[in-house]
């Protein structure tokens, strides 16, 4: 017995020590064989990413590709040869969105990865935001709020639900879809998501004189009808939507029945291509989805080859534009750890000043161009601008390639400096 208490504490205290090791940024760097300064999540032989993805919540369509997307780079990173001499592994969890869940999950998974490559939710990252802050965990959110990026560990691969705003209005204007003193609607969910999104339409609203009435739902509401109905009845000439997937086919679905006939814009979360097996299937026609990452289906060499690859891999999601933005968010995290390599470190603190240091991230055109070099600010203000098809891969279409408003361009988000 007395051998055997012994034993068990041998083992529980090395894991104990290991679970709070990195709290309050307290990493033990070591150094490898090959020269590189290593720590939390980094051996001779492998680097350990973390994913703690909705794989079962409101977005798990959006989070699942992503995290496939995710895998199928560490798969050709891997037979390439991996980066710095080392392989690299996926630590995936599932939170379902809720933020109690993503508490419990942290702990456990934080200590074995040198940073997570998905961390998908505003709410999620508003509970784990002081967390990755003081264990210094560099982090790539599946949440585009220009509010994370007062975080200096926050890695957004895109632009910000704000920006997407702003440029998505500036289409539907130079479209002749919208005009100076229009009044316009936006419906947005309850939080930092819907908050930040509102944040854009109201920057493009205050220059063009728009009259924006503001619609605050829950996340949990399922019919906009009532919704829908008094923004007909203001008279409004455009819908905005920061929401969830079934809330935008629910808007669009009143908007056809009321006959308001008005282009929706939608942030780049509030669409999925299961809306087109849906009811809400026939009303999708005037949406529109501001995104910096491309659709799917877009005719690029890289998207093409990922689609392929894609399908190889026999995964029975149904595909959509996570998959080509999860490929890409990982191959950002590929340059910053070339160049943590270069510096012989790949520690959380080596990893945080190669991120700060790249400033010409290429992921060959599957997300706009991109630099992390300005503390605060959308390392992109491009989108593009897609719509809904079912006859296409991936359920979206390209209507607009490339592009930055001029209101974006001089747009402050909430922590440039």
């Amino acid at each position: 017995m007395k051998r055997l208490l012994a034993m068990t504490v041998a083992l529980v205290l090395p894991l104990s020590l290991a679970a709070c090791g990195t709290k309050g940024g307290a990493e033990t760097n070591t150094g490898s064989a090959d020269g590189v300064q290593t720590g939390v999540g980094v051996t001779d032989s492998q680097i350990t990413l973390g994913v703690m993805a909705d794989l079962s919540g409101p977005f798990k369509s959006l989070s699942t590709a992503i995290t496939h997307g995710n895998e199928l780079w560490v798969k050709d990173l891997n037979a390439s040869g991996g980066v710095c001499g080392r392989q690299v592994k996926l630590e995936i969890v599932d939170h379902g969105y809720k933020a109690e869940t993503a508490k419990t999950l942290y702990p456990q998974l934080e200590p074995k990865v040198l940073g997570f490559v998905q961390l998908t939710g505003s709410p999620i990252m508003a509970a784990l935001g002081k967390d990755i802050e003081t264990d210094k965990v560099t982090t790539t959110p599946a949440s585009w709020s220009s509010e994370l990026l007062g975080n200096p560990y926050v890695m957004i691969v895109g632009t910000t639900y704000d920006v997407e705003m702003i440029d998505g209005l500036s289409y539907l204007q130079k479209q002749g879809l919208l005009k100076d003193g229009d009044a316009v609607g936006h419906i947005y969910v309850d939080g930092e998501y819907g908050a930040n999104g509102l944040r854009g339409s109201k920057y493009y609203a205050e220059q063009h004189n728009l009259k924006l009435s503001e619609v605050k739902i829950t996340s949990t509401d399922t019919d906009l009808t009532n919704v829908v109905t008094g923004l007909k009845g203001k008279g409004v000439k455009a819908i905005l939507l920061t929401t969830t997937p079934k809330q935008t086919g629910s808007a669009a679905a009143a908007s056809k029945a009321l006959g308001l006939n008005v282009p929706i814009l939608g942030n780049n979360p509030s669409f999925d291509p299961a809306l087109l097996q849906s009811p809400a299937a026939s009303a999708l026609n005037k949406l529109y989805i501001v995104a910096s990452s491309v659709p799917y289906s877009a005719d690029i060499p890289k998207a093409k080859e990922i689609a392929q690859k894609y399908q190889a891999a026999g995964y029975k999601e149904p595909p959509n534009a996570g998959v080509p933005y999860g490929y890409a968010v990982a191959e950002v995290w590929g340059s910053v750890l070339r160049k943590a390599c270069d510096n012989k470190d790949l520690t959380r603190d080596g990893i945080h000043k190669a991120m700060q240091q790249t400033t010409s991230a290429d992921t060959e055109g599957l997300v706009a161009a991109l630099n992390f070099g300005s503390p605060g600010a959308p390392a992109t203000r491009q989108v593009y601008v897609a719509q809904p098809d079912a006859s296409v891969p991936g359920g979206t279409k390209y209507v607009q390639q490339l592009f930055e408003a001029d209101q974006a361009k001089t747009y402050k988000a909430p922590h440039e400096q």
